[in-house]
């Protein structure tokens, strides 16, 4: 089919070596040359005498081209929506010798229901409508075709056909097709025992050998890459002396020999293959059997009639089928991805890897790992790795820079802008475009490489002479930043997203104070803002966008870092099944290929893992623990239920990680548990896998919630794709995050307000935010401040400082402060001095928070919340500058505080109602020494001379820990400035807590040791009788000891009984002048 305008305009449908090629333009404007062709090529093998079915649709520059059922959608190039064509259109052939492909071959075949535009063209042929014209010889019926294709597909297939025997004479022609590189085409005797002749494929092109007795092989070769799948014509013309053959009716590359042999043709020739057993056919051929198709076979100038063979009327055969032919293209459309190349034979296909940084039966399987913290683990050292962060996606690997330490491995990403870049006579009408390219990687790979991560960061630096930022009058920056998506951002290193501001801005140190930027200030002077920009969902930087350098002595410089990311947040996405339920994700639409792999955990006897269903229940795959040592991958994929099967020696419901991966393609399936060895199944020859579900996948029960789950899952990956388990977690459906494994009942907890997290088959405590350190967070981290000495740390959080702005802000930001209305504050210290100032922490407002000691070396607590005199608390009554170690413990929410002081009983406190709850913008945390810019209450000021003299530990203020900082944490500077010497010391901050660790995981643990105890027998019983007559006699004389004892301490007076009766007391001056003594009976009363 053929049509065509006048501007270019034109569409045309053609049979290109068995390939329908469909070619359209929407025009040209010769004002605006633009590439407006759009080429596309379907199916294979459209040669093959079956009706084929064509429907094409267009609606502006969306096409869509169905071939037997296959749809394939193409957007169309150029700029046009209109297809202006003329008044004819063509189909099989062209009139004119001035269209544009006259030089094409015209159709040969049946066309039938031809419909253009809803009119039906050959229905109106077959009227002989004046509209339609005719050129050459067109039939409205279909004939069929005079030669009939025989299949070769047996492993012994084979077809004889007589000849005329003592001829001196040979001709033989015939059509070839087939993907194998060997296989016999033609065997034939000679007559009177002169030899043979045998014709074979063998690597693509035509071996000739013709042997006779007592003389040299006479061996030639014509063609090249015959096994292509085309049809292919052989012609050999052999006498006495020269045999002639000629591939393709090409006569100019015919191949000619001249040698001395003799010829006398035989009475049978054997095409395909020989009879097994050979004795009796004479066909004595080492070759292996031919499998593909062949057509119009002539022999001694006469076409065999394949009617009659099938009759049994002439020559034989075996395993051959006439009247088709049943070559398939296994590498349309191609099943080898990522690029690979396929190559195939008669039955099956294979495909070549190499290159594309894949392996597997289809090039599925990634290389590589996903990022550097997987080399890390796997024992790698720094330098250049290549990752993948899709794994079997369809992102290509690339290559980064791991830079890996013991406890964490930095994934780098260079890109060309390494260098700082210098922009003038830029506007914001016309900005300067400063484009980021990352090396070898595309923005989307790095975007996957930073969506897999933990944390991400970039720096980005703006220098400025007399060039604004982000200040505009209109509200909209001068300059900014483009990230993933090619979205706009208008927030600068060191800030955070939704609010357009500087680093300086979040700290309230700009040069200006009335703006958020130090740029801003449109200074004649050189200035800068930089920082870490590390929200990583808007990363990485694309384009730096810069637009006020255009005035007179306006410049600027810019300077991007790289991609610096670290961790693996995809593997411990984890979620716990704690009762029959199940979690819905999209559709799985994995195509040929498909991977599956996750972690589980389960103490259950059996349960469904993962399912996807088609809506007739009929296709679908199932993961599933049948019982408690069997793990089943159970699928449909339109040849019925099949299953491969994991059969364990142990059991999978021990309480312990195990590592679930699961493989199909088109030739097998198979599944893998932890070390055990891959179980296969080998799929019967195929190209196709029905995978089409249209239901939701289920994780964590099949259909109908049966067969439910109960256990831990995580890192789910599905053809490279990791679902988010913990973002569909509901508890109140059954479903939390994380593993309630070790961190539900460790044996050892995490001490210090520490967080546990789960590992693969341990746990690991982690310190942030605690001030401690140790495997179990138990060791101390303090600082011995001399005098004069202080720490001032910074707090960064955006939402102390404009709440306002960050009513917007998704809930992940790193807060330093999350609660302005409750704060945790602890340490420990020692010293003995006093009056000092331990702990202050100020804020933008009034309001501050205060631990003093005074003079008399009692603890006191200042706590002002926005009211004109702070509420003050006395932690203490007694002397704390003992030079012992004390902690102090204090927790305020809302309006009610918590104190604890050592190991004392907790003490409740209240503020008053009218007290506003919230502790207004937190700007520092100072310990030693108050140094702050402003106003400082003047309580607080006469403690603040001369310092703190001693030793502070295990500071914490919600999650910010100074002193850990200063001593472990490499970027603490940017922070936190101090002055004076600081040491770092443990300073025996308070006596340690004997903690109860299990001999598994107490590193000095040597063993019970039982005492050594002699089983002497006798010896043994006679010291027993010994001790026991010791201590009898001991009880003996205890016992007459006391009997003659028992009126010691009696005295019997003469005195009259009414002095000692208690009705006659006596004067204290009686008394006096005649003491008597005063002792009573014992056991009785004094009468």
């Amino acid at each position: 089919m053929h049509a065509e305008g006048t501007q270019g305009d034109y569409i045309t449908l053609e049979l290109v070596k068995a390939q329908l090629v469909f070619r359209m333009s929407l025009g040209n404007s010769p004002l605006h040359l633009v590439d407006s062709h759009t080429v596309t090529t379907l199916g294979s093998l459209l040669d093959d005498q079956a009706w084929h079915s064509v429907h094409i649709q267009r609606n502006g520059r969306d096409l869509n081209i169905t071939l037997d059922g296959e749809v394939q959608r193409i957007r169309c190039k150029g700029d046009f929506d209109q297809l202006d064509l003329d008044t004819e259109i063509f189909f099989a052939g062209i009139a004119y010798q001035d269209k544009s492909i006259s030089h094409k071959q015209n159709f040969r075949g049946c066309l039938e229901d031809i419909i253009y535009n809803n009119v039906r063209i050959a229905d109106l042929a077959r009227r002989n409508k004046s509209s339609i014209r005719f050129m050459g010889r067109v039939r409205t019926s279909c004939v069929e075709m005079p030669y009939v294709p025989v299949t070769f597909s047996g492993i012994n297939n084979y077809l004889m056909i007589p000849g005329v025997p003592a001829n001196v004479k040979m001709m033989v022609s015939f059509k070839f097709r087939t993907w194998d590189t060997i296989g016999l085409l033609l065997f034939t005797n000679f007559a009177g025992s002169l030899g043979s002749l045998e014709m074979a494929l063998s690597e693509g092109q035509i071996n000739v050998t013709i042997s006779q007795p007592h003389k040299k092989k006479l061996v030639f070769a014509a063609g090249y890459r015959l096994n292509d799948g085309f049809w292919h014509s052989v012609s050999l013309i052999a006498r006495e002396n020269s045999a002639v053959v000629v591939i393709d009716d090409d006569e100019g590359a015919q191949f000619k020999i001249n040698y001395q042999f003799q010829l006398r043709t035989g009475d049978s020739y054997y095409f395909g293959g020989c009879p097994k057993p050979s004795a009796g056919s004479g066909c004595y051929s080492n070759q292996t059997a031919f499998h593909g198709c062949m057509q119009l076979i002539n022999v001694d100038g006469q076409p065999v009639d394949f009617h009659r063979m099938q009759l049994g009327w002439l020559g034989r055969f075996s395993e051959v089928m006439f009247n088709v032919c049943a070559i398939a293209d296994r590498c349309r459309p191609n099943p080898c991805e990522h690029g690979g190349l396929c190559y195939q034979s008669w039955d099956d296909f294979y495909c070549i890897c190499d290159t594309t940084g894949y392996k597997g039966e289809t090039c599925h399987k990634s290389l590589f790992k996903e990022n550097c913290d997987a080399y890390r683990i796997s024992g790698k050292y720094s330098g250049n790795h290549t990752v993948d962060p899709d794994g079997s996606g369809p992102l290509k690997p690339f290559t980064v820079y791991c830079d890996i330490s013991e406890e964490r491995a930095w994934t780098i990403v260079q890109h060309d802008r390494y260098y700082r870049t210098r922009v003038v006579g830029s506007s914001p009408d016309l900005p300067f475009l400063g484009e980021v390219h990352y090396w070898n990687a595309s923005w989307g790979e790095v975007s996957a490489l930073a969506n897999g991560s933990e944390y991400c960061e970039q720096m980005i630096e703006f220098s400025c002479y007399k060039s604004r930022l982000l200040n505009t009058p209109m509200g909209l920056p001068y300059s900014f930043w483009m990230g993933r998506n090619n979205e706009r951002h208008f927030y600068w290193g060191g800030s955070n997203p939704g609010i357009q501001r500087c680093a300086c801005g979040i700290e309230k140190r700009c040069v200006d104070p009335k703006l958020y930027c130090n740029c801003d200030a449109d200074y004649l002077q050189w200035k800068y803002d930089k920082g870490l920009l590390n929200f990583r969902d808007h990363l990485p930087v694309t384009q730096v966008v810069v637009g006020d350098t255009n005035r007179t002595s306006s410049e600027a410089w810019f300077f991007v870092g790289p991609l610096r990311c670290y961790g693996d947040r995809n593997t411990w996405n984890t979620v716990t099944f704690m009762k029959a339920t199940r979690l819905l994700f999209p559709t799985f639409r994995p195509g040929n290929s498909m991977d599956i792999s996750f972690f589980f955990k389960t103490t259950s006897l059996s349960g469904t893992f993962l399912e996807n269903m088609a809506s007739d229940f009929q296709i679908f795959i199932r993961i599933e623990l049948n019982t408690t040592t069997d793990l089943a991958f159970i699928y449909d994929i339109g040849n019925g239920h099949e299953n491969v099967t994991v059969k364990s020696p142990l059991p999978f419901n021990d309480n312990e990680w195990h590592e679930v991966k699961a493989e199909m393609n088109v030739k097998l399936a198979r599944i893998k548990v932890d070390k055990l060895p891959w179980v296969v199944r080998n799929f019967p020859i195929q190209t196709y896998l029905n995978t089409s579900y249209d239901r939701p996948l289920y994780v964590g029960s099949a259909d109908y919630k049966l067969k439910p789950y109960v256990g831990c899952l995580r890192g789910l990956r599905m053809n490279g794709v990791t679902l988010d388990l913990e973002g569909k977690a509901n508890e109140r459906l059954g479903v939390r995050t994380n593993c309630t494994g070790h961190c539900e009942r460790p044996q050892m907890e995490c001490q210090n307000g520490a967080r546990c997290v789960e590992r693969y088959s341990y746990y690991t405590c982690d310190c942030n935010g605690t001030g401690f350190e140790g495997p179990f967070c138990t060791r101390d981290i303090g600082a011995y401040f001399e005098a004069g000495t202080w720490l001032r740390h910074n707090i960064l959080s955006a939402g102390m400082v404009a709440a306002q702005e960050f009513a917007k802000v998704i809930l992940s930001l790193p807060l330093y402060v999350s609660n302005l209305t409750r704060e945790e504050i602890s340490f420990s210290f020692r010293t003995s001095t006093a009056p000092a100032v331990l702990l202050y922490i100020s804020s933008f407002s009034t309001d501050y928070i205060a631990f003093l000691l005074r003079p008399d070396g009692t603890l006191q607590l200042n706590y002002q919340l926005r009211s004109n005199s702070p509420n003050i608390f006395q932690l203490s009554k007694r002397n704390m500058t003992d030079g012992r170690p004390h902690s102090v413990n204090v927790t305020r929410d809302y309006r009610t505080l918590y104190i604890q002081v050592d190991y004392y009983d907790p003490v409740e406190k209240q503020f008053f109602l009218w007290e506003d709850p919230k502790f207004d913008s937190p700007k520092a945390l100072y310990l030693g020494r108050v140094v702050e810019t402003g106003t400082i209450d003047p309580e607080v000021q006469k403690f603040n001379t001369p310092g703190f003299i001693g030793c502070l530990a295990d500071v914490r203020f919600n999650n910010i820990t100074p002193i850990r900082d200063i001593f472990r944490n490499p970027k603490a500077s940017e922070m936190i400035t101090v002055k004076g010497s600081l040491v770092e010391s443990n300073c025996g901050a308070m006596p340690l807590k004997v903690y109860h660790i299990p001999y598994e995981l107490d590193p000095w643990y040597m063993g019970t040791v039982f005492p050594h105890v002699h089983d002497d027998g006798l010896a043994g019983i006679i010291a027993f009788i010994v001790i026991f007559l010791f201590l009898l006699g001991v009880a003996t004389l205890f016992l007459v000891y006391h009997y003659f004892h028992r009126y010691k301490g009696s005295y019997i007076t003469n005195e009259p009984k009414a002095i000692d009766a208690p009705s006659a007391p006596k004067s204290s001056s009686a008394r006096k002048e005649k003491p008597l003594p005063q002792i009573e009976e014992e056991g009785g009363t004094a009468e």
